[in-house]
C-alpha cells in the first residue's frame, strides 16, 4: 500500500509542477494545446477554449503542451512570441509551484506543534572544555557555525557533523550582542548521561523552547523550506567534488522505496502521515531546485539558453536559429534519460543487496 502511495505522491508532485507552467502560461496569454493530469491513455477529455484538458490512466505526472514550446510558431499566442520576461516566469513557475507545495506541507506539519526548540545553549556535559567567557556560555543563541547560518535548532547537529570534528568558528548572540568565537576546540567525545550511561556527542545541551504561535509556526515552516534548499545545494556540491557517488543517489525507484520504508517503519498512521509528508516536502523542494539547474532539457536549461540566445541576438543583430536550441534540448534530454537509467539500475540493484 505504501508503494502505491509513494508512486501517487511522485506523480502528484510532477502534476503540480506542470500546473505551475499551465497557470503562468494562461496568465500571459500563451496558447496551451493540452493540459494533462496523468500519463497514458485518456480516461476523460474535454476541450475548453484553446486547451484540451485530459485525465489519463496512469497517475505518474502530467504535462502542459504549449504552442511554440518545442519549435517556432507563427501564432501570436505562441510561447516563442512572448516577451523574455513572460517566458522566464512561465519556465520558472513549475519549480515555484513545487517549492510552494513543499512549504505548505511543512506549514501543515508545523500547525500541530505547541512549542519549538530554540538554538540556545542551556548547559554543557561534564568535562566540556570549550566553555567560559572566551568560549561558549549558557544562554548563548547560536547564530552561525563555520559561517553557516543557524535557522533552526536542528541545524546545529547538521553543521557540527559537517565540520572537521576538531575546531569550529561560532557566532553567538550573548546579552543582546553578537560575539565571534574562532577555533573553538570542539569534538565528539564520550560524555556521561543523567541516567548513568555514556554516549558520544559534542557536549552541548539544549532545552529552551518558544511557544508555537501562528507567526512562529509560519517562520519555522519557512526556515525549514530554506534549509531544504541549502541541503540540496550541499548535496550537489558533494556530488561535484566526489564526496558522494552514484551509490548515494536515488532516482524515482529509490524515492518510492524510501517513502514506502518510512511508512512501514512508522509506529502509527499519524506518524506514517507525518513522516511521509515531511519527506514529500523535501522531495518537492529538491525537485524545485534541481529543475532550475542550467542544464538542457530542464527548466533552468530553457531559461539559460533563452538568455544566451537573447544576448547573442543583441550582439550580432541576427536572431539565433531555434533549431540549435532544439539540438541542445534534445541532446540534454537524451543525456538526462541515460543518467536516470543508470541511477534507476543502481536503485534496483540496492533492492537485491
Amino acid at each position: 500500500m505504501y508503494i502505491l502511495i509513494a508512486i501517487l505522491i511522485f506523480g502528484v508532485l510532477i502534476a503540480v509542477h506542470e500546473l505551475g507552467h499551465f497557470l503562468a502560461a494562461k496568465a500571459f496569454g500563451v496558447r496551451v494545446n493540452e493540459f494533462s493530469i496523468g500519463m497514458g491513455p485518456a480516461i476523460l477529455q474535454k476541450k475548453k477554449g484553446d486547451t484540451e484538458y485530459s485525465l489519463r490512466i496512469l497517475p505518474i505526472g502530467g504535462y502542459c503542451a504549449m504552442e511554440g514550446e518545442e519549435e517556432d510558431s507563427g501564432d501570436p499566442k505562441a510561447l516563442n512570441n512572448k516577451s523574455l520576461f513572460a517566458r522566464l516566469i512561465i519556465f520558472a513557475a513549475g519549480a515555484f509551484m513545487n517549492f510552494v507545495a513543499g512549504f505548505l506541507l511543512l506549514l501543515l506539519l508545523c500547525s500541530q506543534l505547541s512549542f519549538i526548540y530554540q538554538p540556545v545553549i542551556t548547559g554543557f556535559a561534564d568535562g566540556f572544555a570549550a566553555q567560559g567567557e572566551h568560549g561558549l556560555m549558557p544562554g548563548d543563541r547560536i547564530v552561525s557555525i563555520d559561517g553557516e547560518r543557524i535557522y533552526l535548532y536542528e541545524d546545529i547537529s547538521i553543521f557540527l557533523n559537517m565540520g572537521n570534528g576538531e575546531t569550529y568558528d561560532f557566532v553567538v548572540e550573548r546579552d543582546g550582542e553578537r560575539v565571534v568565537l574562532t577555533d573553538l576546540p570542539l569534538s565528539p567525545k564520550e560524555y556521561p548521561n543523567a541516567d548513568g550511561t555514556t554516549s558520544v556527542r559534542f557536549g552541548l545541551n539544549f532545552g529552551e523552547t518558544a511557544e508555537a504561535t501562528p507567526l512562529v509556526k509560519l517562520q519555522y515552516a519557512w526556515w525549514n523550506a530554506v534549509d531544504f534548499v541549502r541541503l540540496v545545494w550541499y548535496s550537489l556540491e558533494m556530488l561535484i567534488t566526489g564526496q558522494v557517488g552514484l551509490s548515494d543517489m536515488s532516482g524515482p525507484v529509490g524515492i518510492v522505496t524510501t517513502i514506502s520504508d518510512v511508512g512501514q517503519q512508522s509506529t502509527s498512521w499519524y506518524m506514517a502521515f507525518s513522516n511521509i509528508a515531511y519527506l514529500t516536502a523535501l522531495i518537492a523542494i529538491n525537485l524545485a531546485v534541481m529543475n532550475l539547474l542550467p542544464l538542457p532539457a530542464l527548466d533552468g536549461g530553457h531559461i539559460f539558453i533563452m538568455f544566451v540566445t537573447a544576448l547573442v541576438t543583441k550582439i550580432t543583430k541576427k536572431p539565433v536559429d531555434p533549431k540549435y536550441e532544439g539540438y541542445l534540448n534534445y541532446g540534454g534530454f537524451v543525456a538526462l534519460m541515460l543518467f536516470m537509467l543508470v541511477v534507476t539500475i543502481s536503485d534496483i540493484s540496492k533492492l537485491f543487496l
